[in-house]
């Protein structure tokens, strides 16, 4: 199997045409916050669906046992925050609200999320019909591969803000970093085992995991 990349995750195509349903909708630069919020839902629901399906088809009645999925760093997913409940709402009028609840269920249940994920859907500046499509876009995006890919999330939201980087001009570079400029400040400062990397300005973590490539190369 060919080594993914920044730019090979596999559902870029979904992920772009997201963004294209939302053109003209709403601002470019918007289109990051709706899209990598929803990229984390369906991350996290795809993660947890799995899990919760390997309990239920152990038969022992621990699929409702958080402890199950923090023991195998899964975050635990309310049932009102799960993906099959978003997808089943994605063409109401309640869409905007529904991914908000989840969103706000999420942070009530993981408390290091707290305060951290977007809760704008409801916000009348967003189309709900064109919300709806883009929710039916990520409920066909193939997740399958979220546990062998353990930086699929990281390498998802990379390619995002280099896509908007690209599409929103000079100021993309005020939120984003190509990753070879990144590879190339790793290679000079040489992160060996005995130092430690802060990076003050961390989005997507590429620093880290460029250091960590660094260590193993």
């Amino acid at each position: 199997m060919a080594e993914k990349n920044n730019a090979n995750i596999g559902f870029e195509k979904q992920i772009w045409d997201a963004a294209c349903v939302l053109w003209g909708h709403i601002p470019a630069a918007e289109y990051r916050k709706v899209i990598i919020g929803l990229i984390f839902l369906r991350y996290i629901s795809s993660a947890f669906e799995r899990k919760y399906n390997e309990l239920v088809a152990e038969g022992e009645g621990f699929e409702e046992d958080r402890d199950e999925y923090l023991g195998e760093n899964i975050f635990f997913v309310p049932e009102k925050a799960r993906w099959s409940t978003v997808a089943a709402a994605a063409h109401t009028p309640e869409i905007g609200t529904v991914l908000d609840e989840a969103m706000r269920e999420i942070e009530a249940d993981n408390k290091s999320l707290k305060n951290v994920l977007p809760k704008n859907y409801a916000s009348p500046d967003l189309d709900k019909r064109v919300l709806g499509d883009v929710v039916d876009l990520f409920t066909n995006m193939d997740m399958s591969d979220t546990e062998e890919g353990k930086d699929l999330l990281g390498r998802t939201y990379e390619y995002c803000i280099a896509q908007f980087a690209a599409y929103e001009g000079v100021k993309g570079g005020e939120f984003y970093t190509p990753s070879s400029i990144v590879k190339t400040i790793v290679a000079i400062l040489k992160p060996f085992n005995n130092c430690r990397v802060y990076d003050p300005c961390c989005g997507s973590g590429g620093m880290f995991v460029q250091s960590v490539k660094f260590i193993q190369a």
